[in-house]
């Protein structure tokens, strides 16, 4: 019964993370990357922490910690430190368009680790993807973002995929602990960085900021990701990572409402190119048979 709502979970999760893009672009704005972002999961990881006492779940030991730390590493420290810095330079949409890839980038890790097998579809889906981010790449770059700011955002798609596939490896650990201990890791790791980039640590002055905040914090984190675990244990990586895909479309509208970013041709059709290949290439069963990897 419970896996019947993995539907609804990822739906309900991809619409409410469509606002995460907007919300870290505007939190960039007074907050620098890094540090915007380990906060964000401090915060987070606190109030899950508070949750899960009151609930009296238990640590987490051995390959279940260990499973845990990892999974905090990439999908926080690691995707989130890359996606931050993405968004200083390229606005929601491109950026929300290129998080796009990560199912086919998650069935291309999930074969390297023999997790899963490859299919047909996914060398279809993964040509008209990377037309897509071509054209997605051509539209930021004949605007203000540089090639490293879209290297970034593919970085971050990598960092996710990684992760979606590695926490699957460990024992599975109660999602609200999970995440409470998760963010907590990549925080630390977020926080470290930004010293070492020597960013400065500021508070917020502006009202917009802090409503933001107060989104990635509660809803973009909090809530997001307990519905992306709660997916992920319920079906394969490659199809819990479509969570993403319905990221785009709910921030491009949300850019275009609340940040007056144009949406141009090109990334309308590079957009449309890359939801294409995720679908074809992570979702769609033609019940063809599939190849082992090797």
């Amino acid at each position: 019964m419970r896996g019947r709502l993995a539907p609804v979970a990822l739906v309900v999760g991809g619409a409410l993370a469509g606002g995460n893009a907007v919300g870290i672009r505007y939190t960039n704005r007074e907050l620098d990357p890094l540090f915007g972002a380990g906060t964000r999961f401090a915060a987070a990881a606190l109030a899950l922490a508070v949750v899960a006492r009151a609930r009296r779940l238990e640590l987490p030991r051995g390959r279940a910690l260990s499973g845990v730390a990892v999974f905090g590493v990439l999908n926080f420290a690691g995707a989130f430190g890359f996606g931050y810095y993405a968004l200083v330079h390229i606005d929601a949409g491109v950026g929300s368009a290129l998080l796009a890839l990560t199912p086919l980038m998650t069935l291309a890790v999930a074969v390297l680790h023999r997790e899963e097998r490859i299919r047909r579809d996914a060398l279809l889906g993964g040509a008209l993807a990377v037309i897509g981010v071509a054209f997605i790449s051509n539209a930021s770059l004949s605007g203000s973002a540089p090639m490293l700011a879209v290297g970034a955002a593919l970085a971050s798609v990598v960092c996710f995929a990684e992760a979606a596939v590695v926490v699957r490896r460990f024992p599975p650990v109660a999602p609200i602990m999970t995440n409470a201990i998760a963010m907590g890791v990549g925080s630390a790791v977020l926080l470290a960085a930004s010293i070492a980039a020597r960013e400065t640590w500021t508070i917020p002055s502006r009202r917009a900021t802090w409503i933001a905040f107060a989104y990635l914090v509660v809803v973009g984190s909090m809530v997001v990701f307990l519905l992306y675990l709660f997916v992920l244990r319920h079906w394969e990586a490659s199809r819990a990572v479509y969570f993403d895909v319905l990221i785009p479309p709910v921030a491009v509208v949300l850019s275009a409402w609340l940040d007056d970013e144009s949406i141009s041709v090109g990334l309308v059709i590079g957009g449309s190119l890359v939801l294409a290949g995720a679908y074809v290439g992570a979702m769609r069963h033609t019940g063809e048979p599939a190849a082992t990897a090797t």
